[in-house]
């Protein structure tokens, strides 16, 4: 069967391959008679319309901001922080007409060839790690790309906040209340060793850890004295460490977890040994989700939907002059997940 292309339905219904075009890309140029023709055509020809991809070409937008996660697609709609964030994305991309495309791949040696083949106007990196294939990916695509969250590069526009300062008020507040056997619960990915000196400029994770560390240093204690302990990004992985931590003798009267959902986790591990919070143990998290509030998680609010906000205006509305870090405020929030420390 020979290929049906604008031309055959031309020629089909006596126009032009311009009046063709139009029936599919803009109905209003049309008398709505003649577009039902060629529409009927098209369809009783098994055509079903000019390529998205060359349509894109022509007009020079595709008006779609593509969205690059390390995560299963699933992670977008069900963790709190990210749902927060995409929401405050879409509210800025709707009035353009621009859709949001989600990314990810089966694993990391896949990032290049998505970045690379997608038909997008521009990028979100959303909380990637430093050396994630898909930096470089972004890079060479040579199409406007801001970071969200982690990690900040050097003359990369970025939004997020000061996590290292956020966690240093964090962690000062617990050693001001008198606590001084402390844990650290933090998320990353397997083989994760934060290079904590350079905290200023990778990921959030060791930024919020070296702000962990600055408050200790400050107080006169070794950081060595600390239980560090990595884990995953969730309850489970929250629950899990914790318990270990949780196990030890003499036992940390205080525990920061690196995000909420794994200080949520920690709440459930303290619950599972008996032990009263905040009267034997505190927790504090970071992030604010909904869930901290109804946990009465001492944790960092920082602006989940408002970064969104700002990511799309820089990607769709850019200033003339950008700067390349855009670091909203954060606040420290004191709930009834913190106390004293219990007596020797």
């Amino acid at each position: 069967m020979a290929r049906v292309t604008l031309k055959t339905i031309a020629e089909e219904v006596g126009v032009s391959r311009t009046t063709v075009s139009n029936a599919f890309s803009r109905p209003d140029q049309l008398n709505p008679e003649l577009r039902r023709r060629i529409l009927d055509t098209a369809k009783r020809l098994g055509y079903a319309g000019p390529d998205p991809a060359a349509r894109t070409l022509r007009r020079g937008r595709a008006g779609v901001l593509g969205v690059v996660l390390t995560e299963e697609i699933s992670y977008a709609f069900t963790d709190p922080y990210a749902v927060a964030f995409l929401r405050g994305l879409a509210e800025v991309a709707e009035p353009s007409s621009t859709s949001l495309l989600l990314m990810t791949w089966p694993d990391d040696t896949a990032a290049e060839a998505s970045v690379r083949e997608a038909i997008v106007d521009g990028f979100v990196a959303f909380c990637l790690h430093e050396g994630h294939p898909a930096l470089e990916a972004l890079r060479l695509r040579r199409l406007p790309y801001v970071i969200a969250g982690e990690p900040r590069l050097e003359g990369v526009p970025f939004v997020g906040i000061d996590d290292r300062e956020a966690a240093y008020q964090l962690c000062s507040y617990l050693l001001r209340l008198g606590h001084r056997r402390l844990g650290v619960l933090h998320d990353g990915r397997p083989g994760f060793e934060p290079d904590l000196d350079a905290a200023g400029t990778s990921g959030a994770v060791a930024a919020r850890l070296a702000g962990f560390r600055d408050a200790v240093r400050e107080f006169g204690l070794d950081w060595a004295s600390v239980a560090v302990r990595r884990t995953t990004h969730s309850h489970d992985g929250g629950h899990e460490a914790a318990s270990v931590l949780l196990a030890a003798d003499p036992r940390p009267t205080a525990l920061l977890a690196t995000t909420d959902l794994i200080a949520l986790g920690a709440l459930r591990a303290a619950r599972d040994a008996g032990l009263s919070v905040p009267a034997d143990l505190s927790v504090t998290g970071f992030d604010d989700i909904p869930q901290a509030e109804a946990a009465g998680l001492t944790t960092i609010r920082q602006p989940k939907t408002e970064k969104g906000r700002a990511v799309g205006r820089l990607l769709l509305d850019p200033p003339e002059t950008p700067s390349p870090a855009l670091l909203m405020g954060h606040e420290l929030i004191v709930r009834n997940s913190t106390s004293l420390p219990p007596d020797p």
